[in-house]
């Protein structure tokens, strides 16, 4: 099989381990910097060129897109798309995920637990939307914020109407969420191939920190996940239309809550804390599809 992997670094390790894994199996793979990517958009024969070299239909393409290069990345993917490559994770689905707003109104509409949230435009609407989420403390998230940046928590209601504030009048879009006192500081990440979770991680945050990501310096731990909890994960990759996702949950006194899916999931992390091979299972259900 010939495939592609739309990733900007060769060297990163998600990408470097899906390189190795791919040709350990003899598969052709190549890496493909998406974003020196130009594209020949005809009804009779599209074309992606990398280089100045026309690129032919792959079986596969592995979409790498990172957070900042989604407008030009998910083009990218939908150009192979019309070439009727086969895209682990389609355009359209990468897009959705990518917007955390459009992604929880998909989520809701189908019927997925996640915590309660709001979202107002005009600052006239801040003591209305914080409202409608409950009491104090929030979490208050920025749309464009990746990795836990652009996270707050609100530990008043004074203080979640003076950050709803400031970043209104900087023009940013902001999300309003309901702490779950429950699971602070901690998530969980299930890695969703196909119809299953292949692997979960426990994410523990640092003393004083409630955010649970690993670039702020949280722990992790292998984790069995429930049978609530490996069925929901599932079930919102496949709503936003995912077949290669990492999901974020929480656990809570009402069940499962979603928090995030994520379209381009990190294998670094989840490989070396569960000790699973991560990387020849996506190629394993590469070649289950192809």
């Amino acid at each position: 099989m010939k495939i592609f992997i739309l990733s900007r670094n060769s060297n990163l390790y998600s990408t470097s381990r899906i390189v190795e894994a791919g040709r350990d199996r003899g598969h052709m793979v190549r890496v493909i910097d998406y974003m020196r990517c130009f594209m020949n958009i005809t009804a009779k024969k599209p074309a992606v060129y990398y280089g100045g070299e026309s690129l032919q239909k792959a079986d596969a393409i592995i979409p790498r897109i990172g957070a900042s290069n989604t407008f030009y990345g998910t083009a990218v993917v939908r150009q192979f798309e019309t070439m009727n490559c086969f895209c682990v994770n389609p355009s359209i689905s990468i897009s959705n995920s990518r917007d955390k707003l459009r992604s929880m109104q998909i989520l809701a509409e189908a019927g997925i637990n996640m915590p309660v949230t709001g979202f107002a435009s005009h600052t006239k609407d801040i003591e209305g939307v914080i409202e409608s989420v409950g009491s104090t403390p929030l979490v208050m998230k920025l749309l464009q914020g990746t990795q836990g940046q652009g996270i707050v928590l609100a530990e008043t209601r004074k203080a979640a109407e003076s950050v709803m504030s400031a970043f209104r009048q900087l023009d940013a879009d902001i999300m309003v969420q309901e702490y779950i006192k429950e699971s602070s500081g901690t998530d969980i990440r299930a890695f969703v191939i196909g119809n299953r979770v292949v692997a979960a991680m426990k994410r523990v945050a640092p003393e004083g920190e409630f955010r649970s990501n690993l670039h702020r310096g949280a722990s992790v731990e292998k984790i069995t996940l429930t049978s609530e909890e490996n069925q929901v994960a599932i079930r919102a990759a496949k709503i936003l239309g995912l077949t290669i996702a990492g999901v974020d949950l929480m656990r809570s006194n009402r069940g499962p809550l979603i928090l995030e899916v994520n379209s381009s999931p990190g294998l670094q992390g989840i490989e070396s804390c569960t000790k699973t091979d991560v990387a020849s299972q996506m190629i394993t259900f590469i070649e289950r599809k192809s």
